[in-house]
């Protein structure tokens, strides 16, 4: 999933957050998931006698469409007593329609729900869907993921911690941010694919002194550079602190030395000419295509470009994230794709956590790498022999299992997406100083932190 989609979704978080208190009954009751804590989990569906399981998802797309309509067709086939009713929307779309529906007397059984305060937190809190703890230690979810893919969907049962917890959902595909690259450009510019930070800013000066331009971005829409700046503030602060940034979690503060180090370098990038010309000004489509014409060297991106980047590009471009300067392995901006959860309003939560087992198995791994997906799940196993995917198949497995996958920093209130991408643009452009930067963030944060 494009990170765009989600930070749109974010920037209309608090009309939502009022929609939720008007329609939803039982906002005000127990949530459902501290009932089922001590329950009796029944795994063997063969046993539940002819039953249809409703669920939502937005994988509409090629790849995405083509690995549920396989997994759906072979659960069936396992389990023939099991009738599977699929309600496939674009993201944009279910999320319009889930909130009212989940809501109402026909809900769906398993609907996907982003994993984002003013989704899935917003849902956990109005009591909508339930813990998946029980099912989880039934099956051995926490041993099959890795905890820094599972905080992703963590809640506190009353929705107001993000990252601890609960489990409320379980994805199937991963994302990461890392650095794009020209392999032809460092071969002229004399440089070796950076493996550490250090190697990675000595690299950039390398290529600007070579006549190169070391980083491309477009950022006329304001989120792009958050990825840029969650790399930096990934190599240079301690990732305790950016996961309770980055989930909205009392404890930490953006006024800090470190965080305002992260933001100088950014600033200084900027100053000193790595980036492209008029980055404000350039769209974030524009600026990612100028790595397949030789415009620049590095683009700070996520994994979902790599397909596209490849087509273009073929075996030019590579991908790598280099490991941190405060703590071990990588640590960079990452995220899941959205989990499957189950509906507190459905009459088979039994059947409903044996069909996300069922599709978050290993079995079902392979089948999301063979649709061209990057299955969250022991990545590195079903990469690509060679190009960029498997560069990205083994950077996330690198995170995940020896770094730290860090938070969407907009995930953190419902308005830091537009406060964020704002200062940014300040930041990049000479008009915000990083100290300046550092308190229009931390105001935003504490302001919501307080509240909660």
């Amino acid at each position: 999933m494009m990170r765009k989609r989600s930070i749109m979704v974010a920037s209309i978080a608090a009309a939502t957050a009022l929609m939720l208190t008007a329609c939803t009954p039982g906002s005000n009751n127990a949530n459902p998931s501290d009932e089922n804590t001590d329950r009796t989990v029944k795994t063997d569906v063969s046993a539940m006698g002819d039953l249809t399981l409703t669920v939502w998802d937005q994988e509409v797309r090629g790849g995405q469409d083509e690995q549920m309509t396989k997994l759906n067709a072979a659960f069936e086939e396992k389990y023939p007593n099991i009738t599977i009713k699929r309600v496939s929307q674009s993201f944009d779309d279910l999320n319009k329609t889930l909130r009212l529906a989940l809501s109402g007397d026909d809900a769906p059984d398993v609907v996907q729900a982003n994993n984002a305060r003013n989704s899935m937190g917003a849902f956990v809190q109005a009591g909508q869907i339930v813990s998946l703890d029980p099912w989880a230690e039934a099956y051995g979810w926490e041993d099959r993921y890795s905890e820094s893919v599972l905080t992703y969907s963590r809640y506190s049962s009353d929705g107001v911690t993000f990252g601890e917890g609960s489990i409320f959902g379980l994805p199937q595909v991963g994302e990461v941010v890392g650095v794009f690259y020209s392999k032809s450009a460092l071969k002229d510019a004399g440089v070796e694919v950076p493996e550490t930070w250090d190697d990675f800013t000595s690299a950039l000066k390398t290529v600007k002194d070579a006549g190169q331009t070391p980083l491309l971005l477009g950022n006329i829409e304001k989120w792009p550079a958050i990825h840029d700046f969650g790399l930096v503030q990934g190599a240079l602060v301690p990732s305790e602190e950016i996961a309770k940034l980055g989930f909205g979690n009392e404890g930490a503060s953006w006024t800090t030395p470190e965080n305002e180090e992260a933001a100088s370098t950014l600033a200084t990038w900027a100053k000193d000419g790595y980036f492209n010309e008029g980055v404000n000004g350039t769209d974030y489509d524009a600026a990612w295509q100028k790595l397949t014409d030789g415009s620049g060297t590095f683009l700070i991106g996520g994994s979902w470009l790599a397909a596209d980047l490849e087509d273009a590009m073929g075996d030019d471009v590579g991908f790598f994230a280099p490991t941190s300067s405060v703590g071990e392995g990588i640590h960079t901006t990452g995220g899941t794709g959205l989990p499957f959860t189950v509906t507190s309003a459905s009459q088979h939560p039994d059947l409903a956590a044996a069909y996300i087992d069922f599709i978050t198995n290993e079995d079902a791994m392979q089948v999301l790498a063979d649709t061209g997906n990057l299955p969250v799940v022991n990545t590195a196993d079903y990469a690509p022999e060679s190009g960029v995917q498997a560069d990205v198949f083994g950077v996330f497995h690198s995170v995940t299992t020896d770094g730290v996958l860090l938070p969407y920093l907009d995930y953190a209130t419902p308005t830091m997406a537009d406060t964020l991408g704002s200062s940014l643009q300040g930041l990049l452009d000479g008009r915000t100083s990083p100290e300046e930067f550092t308190k229009t963030i931390e105001k935003d944060y504490a302001d919501f932190v307080a509240q909660n």
